[in-house]
């Protein structure tokens, strides 16, 4: 990815409509606690339903992970959130997909590991399944704390 080593592109997302957490914006990924995932998923991705186990774990583990929902209804992220669990800490709409087109996803799951200082450390396309979980994220959330 051309952002690897960079600080993700200046944009800003409404929250889903009808859920509490708040929107995402380039501004909620600088200064950073520690280090967080991005995940740009859809209800409609098969692939998506695969890691999202992936992501609960994280979740319990205490992880933040700021989701943008790509190219989704309200109703369908909502639904698919209620029925699997919910492990984003925001979630930004991107229901036209042009966030998701500035940070160079050509598909979704799409996954980022930024740094406590907003830099792009990692990117993943494809389900994070529980390997790629115990051979790049783990390890990358531990150097990067």
């Amino acid at each position: 990815s051309a952002l690897l080593g960079r600080t993700p592109p200046d944009f800003a997302l409404p929250p889903v409509e009808g859920m509490s957490h708040p929107g995402l914006s380039s501004a909620d990924l600088r200064g950073l606690a520690r280090p967080v995932l991005v995940n740009f998923w859809a209800s409609w991705c098969v692939p998506c339903i695969i890691e999202h186990p992936q992501l609960m774990a994280l979740q319990a583990e205490g992880v933040p992970i700021f989701g943008v929902s790509y190219k989704d209804r309200a109703e369908d992220a909502r639904q698919f959130l209620s029925r699997r669990g919910d492990p984003f800490t925001r979630l930004g709409a991107d229901p036209p997909g042009r966030v998701a087109i500035d940070w160079g996803v050509y598909g979704v799951p799409e996954t980022y590991l930024l740094d406590r200082q907003g830099i792009i450390r990692w990117r993943y396309a494809g389900p994070v399944t529980a390997e790629i979980m115990n051979e790049d994220v783990k390890p990358l959330l531990r150097r990067h704390a």
